[in-house]
């Protein structure tokens, strides 16, 4: 008896061994396949605004790194959360990844109690991607040319004069929001689903005031048919070198660079994340996406996954209490 327990475990333990060895062989073969069909990429904003053309420059680039069609899907909705939420939710294949905003992972949760994700908890960080300079416009009904004049402008007509933003709680929204608290004036928020719309609205006078990125403004600038006032970053821009930066126009508070940064779900296999860490980050260091960067007035920004949730938190750090002196809540 003792030795027929003997050999049944002996072979138990033969048949388990070659399991596990088949196992780790098809988790390995699977990653090494990866992937095998295409990838989708989040969009948190509509299509035609900043966050889609970066997106797409990047998706085109992973495509030829991986050998695979990388598909954007635009997800807009409440600053960029619904996106967000949407790659946080997804099945952790690497077969989804996503876009996000200042406003989803450093603005958000100190303006709602009730995030639906927890982005150290939820999202595996990739790369920061692109830095992206904004600036502050009117249209040109307003009938003033400076920054000051807006102000003075605003103060005559108190209630009056509307403000677009691409979200409650984005960087688009909180830049005027410093404008409102260091100037003392007050003007009306109105949130769009995006930086499109809201731009769309501004052409048509709906509005009249967007800060938003300079990519997406500068055509409609130089056509004339919206007007620059400020940059609200620390140096002027090669592109607008007319315009001077808020500090310049006496508002030294009101400074919003935007950025975008790309994530996975939690819980991508390591090979998987590699791969598409790896990917993004090379097509980012490539002299292509620098050009393409450049002509649309941005910085690539690659960076590791650690230094990516290091800035996150730098961020946080920065806009929480900005948030919590305006007193800006999710609307």
């Amino acid at each position: 008896m003792n030795r027929r327990t003997l050999i049944c475990a002996m072979i138990a333990a033969t048949v388990s061994s070659a399991a596990l060895s088949s196992a780790a062989f098809s988790s390995k073969a699977w990653a090494q396949a990866f992937p095998n069909r295409p990838i989708k990429l989040i969009v948190p904003f509509p299509a035609g605004g900043p966050a889609d053309m970066f997106a797409r420059h990047l998706g085109n680039g992973i495509a030829a790194e991986l050998g695979q069609q990388v598909v954007i899907e635009n997800r807009a909705g409440t600053g960029g959360m619904a996106g967000v939420d949407a790659v946080a939710k997804s099945a952790p294949d690497g077969y989804t990844i996503g876009l996000n905003g200042a406003a989803a992972l450093a603005v958000m949760p100190f303006m709602t109690a009730k995030m639906p994700y927890d982005w150290q908890k939820d999202l595996a960080l990739l790369t920061l991607v692109v830095r992206v300079p904004e600036v502050l416009t009117i249209h040109p009904s307003v009938g003033v040319n400076t920054l000051q004049e807006f102000v003075a402008h605003a103060r005559a007509n108190p209630g009056k004069v509307s403000f677009a933003s691409a979200g409650t709680g984005t960087v688009t929204h909180l830049a005027a929001e410093l404008l409102k608290t260091e100037a003392k004036i007050n003007i009306v928020h109105v949130p769009y689903r995006g930086a499109a719309p809201a731009v769309n609205d501004l052409i048509g006078g709906h509005v009249q005031m967007l800060v938003a990125d300079v990519p997406v403004l500068l055509p409609h600038i130089r056509a004339g048919k919206i007007k620059a006032l400020a940059l609200t970053s620390a140096a002027r821009s090669s592109a607008l070198p007319d315009v001077p930066t808020s500090a310049e126009a006496g508002f030294g508070t009101v400074l919003s660079d935007n950025w975008y940064g790309l994530s996975a779900p939690a819980g991508v296999p390591a090979d998987i994340f590699d791969k598409l860490q790896k990917a993004a980050v090379k097509v980012l260091s490539s002299a292509e996406i620098k050009q393409q960067f450049d002509s649309q007035n941005s910085t690539p920004a690659p960076s590791t996954p650690a230094e990516y949730a290091a800035f996150v938190k730098a961020e946080q750090a920065k806009w929480g209490p900005i948030v919590i002196a305006t007193g800006a809540k999710l609307e």
